[in-house]
């Protein structure tokens, strides 16, 4: 029996909400990366793959200790024709290694079909997609602190193969696209007791937030690309200051320098 699958707005969790943040600026050397799955139409009833896992691979080569199973994955049996006409899901999301990622490969399960227009369901069958899974290349780099999206463009039309004696193979074509969705600021401020809250805020009074830490660091990630009002609270107002008009990249972190609290 096929397994539900919710479809999630195209909007990432966490980042139209603003609602949290890394708030130390201890370079970890890492990227956060969603991996979403869309479709071109098909001229079919269904298409049901059965997902398993999700792994990129670290590097250029092709051995097998470079890969990485994504941690936050959502598997299950998911029509792609569900997700035509700039639909999309979450597929799996993980804290990766900053740096370059070469290709993607998708594990697939038995639990794969075809429902023609007719009604009719036929078995897929798909080659090594059950043992070394579905390989694609990838070919981006990671920056630190960067939040990426890598949508799987499928084409369902293309991806099924007939056989000639009733029978079908899924050998799929799928296209790749890596963006980069959301930067973030970086600072220190002085003195680093006042230990302030920041708060960056948008033109719609969207807000996402954190603290310096000791040592008067703050790191602040998953911020959408735009202009916003950085504030800095202290304790009873004492300190407060707004720095205006700070522009943030989807594809970098902003350094604000040092900044001052009088």
């Amino acid at each position: 029996m096929m397994k539900k699958i919710f479809i999630l707005p195209l909007l990432l969790s966490g980042l139209a909400m603003f609602s949290g943040c890394d708030s130390n600026s201890d370079e970890s050397g890492t990227a956060k990366m969603q991996v979403r799955l869309t479709d071109a139409p098909g001229d079919y009833a269904a298409v049901n793959i059965d997902i398993k896992s999700v792994q990129v691979h670290k590097d250029n080569g092709d051995t097998e200790s470079g890969w990485i199973t994504l941690d936050e994955i959502n598997p299950g049996v998911y029509n792609l024709l569900d997700f035509a006409n700039g639909r999309d899901t979450l597929l799996a999301s993980s804290t990766l290694p900053a740096g370059r990622i070469s290709q993607i490969r998708l594990v697939l399960g038995n639990d794969n079909s075809l429902v023609l227009k007719n009604g009719d369901v036929k078995s897929l069958k798909t080659p090594s997609g059950q043992t070394s899974g579905v390989k694609l290349k990838i070919d981006a780099d990671l920056e630190s602190d960067v939040t990426y999206v890598l949508l799987l463009d499928f084409d369902a039309a293309k991806s099924i193969v007939a056989r000639g004696n009733g029978q079908y193979n899924l050998k799929p074509v799928v296209r790749t696209i890596t963006q980069a969705v959301a930067g973030g600021i970086k600072g220190k401020v002085t003195p680093a007791a006042y230990k302030p809250g920041i708060y960056v805020i948008s033109a719609a009074n969207d807000t996402i937030g954190g603290f310096a830490n000791d040592a008067g660091d703050f790191l602040i990630k998953g911020v959408p690309a735009g202009t916003y009002t950085v504030k800095f609270y202290t304790e009873g107002d004492a300190h407060n200051k707004t720095i205006d008009n700070v522009s943030i990249a989807q594809d970098q972190i902003k350094d604000l320098g040092t900044v001052v609290l009088e």
